[in-house]
């Protein structure tokens, strides 16, 4: 338990020591217009207080991924604390509020158009095809689980196929209707519900007195299936949404569209990341302690298919009872929901930011939105477990050009890049090391796989030390002939 307990413990004054630190890095001015209140368009840009924004912001990040993702990592064993405490502190949250600062400072630009912007406008071009394709991605992974789940919540009173129909109009409205309408009406009392859950969770590991596997008693990759699945890359790749995601990235945007001052981005985008690391902490805490120990944890996941949802069912049930295990799995099925949703309208935004396509009315929204709700549908007849893998990767490679831009704009502007840089080169590291070993991959011997994997690495990491040099020597010139 005290692994558990540090983990907490350096999370929160993580948010407070470090967010700060990165705060100052990019000076908010409070007095700023943000583009919420220099354009207001009734749909998109529209201001909302700061909690309702922060309670948006965690719902729209809070997919499956820092409940299911973090009862996968869990089954590495203690290992995952680390992961998720320093992955959320030094590159998901430095990820997600410095990003959305750039967008704030942007009219609320999509995440493309902020990476063209930096890497040039071909990076710019392929993100965008690769970003839409993700968000088409997460509503497809984020609708046919919810419906299982509901399907088992209700005893079959109604089939998945209706469950997801019923989600799939669900979609079409958030998608279509002005932000405060829907979204910020409802979304507040979600995150707050999700919030409720992980604290539920909390209170039962400690009244029930689990046992939580201790760090140092187990630092090593307690996976049963280890030869197959390394702590590096698999681990960062497993556990995402709970440490670094791109997908994130592509959510800040709409709430640098609703924010009214810079100063409060920190608790928004920095504070909701480490709300979704503690949701993360809590649940593979939850997974490592119910069942008596590791063994007994990897036994019950064998056993049933390694199923992070039946281990959310089974101890959220028993745990809090009929009624709280109820609003847990409703929390739990909620929080797919939501994010799945932003993500089309994040899509349809991206398109018409590239199109410029005004939105303002809805017979424009409905023309972009169309293909990408037909394309979700063609993607729900492919396997789940297949559409998961591709997802998670294409996932954190989107991180990866997110971090490597924010470290440029950071050196442009003289501002310490190096807080973007390293997460940068780490997480290059991982999923060029994934593709190359992973069974959805190339499926390369793992030392060769990191040979290469590494080599590249190095390769784009001396791009970057060769463009920075080339940088800081010519623009004293340019601004020696101002």
């Amino acid at each position: 338990m005290i692994t558990f307990i540090l983990s907490i413990v350096l999370l929160i004054g993580g948010y407070f020591l470090y967010g700060r630190y990165i705060e100052r890095i990019v000076s908010p001015d409070e007095k700023a217009p943000t583009p919420a209140i220099a354009h207001p368009d009734g749909v998109d840009y529209v201001p909302m207080s700061r909690r309702k924004i922060f309670l948006i912001q965690f719902l729209n990040i809070a997919g499956l991924g820092p409940i299911f993702g973090a009862i996968m990592g869990a089954m590495y064993g203690p290992v995952v604390f680390l992961w998720i405490v320093f992955g959320t502190l030094f590159a998901g949250a430095v990820h997600d509020y410095l990003s959305a600062m750039i967008s704030l400072r942007n009219d609320g630009k999509s995440l493309p158009d902020l990476i063209a912007a930096q890497l040039g406008v071909s990076a710019g071009i392929v993100i965008r095809i690769i970003t839409i394709l993700l968000m088409v991605l997460v509503g497809a992974v984020f609708l046919s689980g919810p419906a299982n789940l509901l399907t088992s919540m209700t005893g079959g009173l109604l089939s998945v196929k209706w469950w997801i129909a019923i989600i799939f109009a669900y979609y079409i409205l958030a998608t279509l209707f002005p932000v405060d309408k829907i979204i910020g009406k409802v979304y507040p009392v979600f995150g707050f519900a999700l919030l409720f859950m992980a604290f539920g969770i909390l209170v039962s590991l400690f009244w029930y007195g689990a046992h939580v596997p201790e760090l140092h008693q187990h630092f090593h990759n307690a996976n049963p299936a280890a030869d197959r699945f390394p702590v590096f890359p698999m681990l960062f790749i497993t556990v995402a949404c709970g440490a670094i995601s791109g997908f994130h990235a592509t959510q800040s945007p709409l709430m640098a569209r609703c924010i009214k001052t810079e100063t409060d981005a920190r608790r928004v985008f920095f504070g909701a990341m480490v709300a979704e690391g503690l949701v993360a902490t809590i649940w593979a805490a939850a997974g490592m302690s119910f069942f008596g120990g590791l063994q007994e944890f990897h036994d019950f996941m064998g056993a049933n298919g390694n199923s992070a949802a039946i281990v959310v069912s089974k101890i959220s049930r028993e745990w809090m009872g009929v009624v709280g295990g109820f609003l847990a799995l409703l929390g739990v099925v909620v929080a797919p929901i939501t994010s799945a949703d932003t993500a089309f309208r994040s899509a349809r935004l991206i398109i018409a930011d590239f199109l410029h396509i005004d939105q303002k009315t809805f017979k424009k929204r409905i023309l972009i939105s169309t293909p990408l709700f037909v394309g979700c549908f063609i993607l729900l007849q492919v396997n789940f477990d297949t559409i998961w893998r591709y997802f998670a990767w294409c996932n954190q490679s989107l991180a990866v050009f997110t971090l490597w831009s924010v470290t440029l704009f950071l050196v442009r502007e003289r501002r310490n890049y190096r807080v973007a840089f390293f997460p940068a080169v780490f997480m290059t590291a991982v999923c060029i090391c994934y593709i190359l070993i992973a069974p959805e991959g190339f499926g390369l011997a793992h030392q060769t796989g990191y040979l290469i994997g590494l080599g590249i690495t190095a390769l784009v990491t001396l791009w970057f030390v060769y463009w920075k040099n080339r940088a800081f020597a010519i623009r004293p010139l340019e601004e020696e002939g101002e």
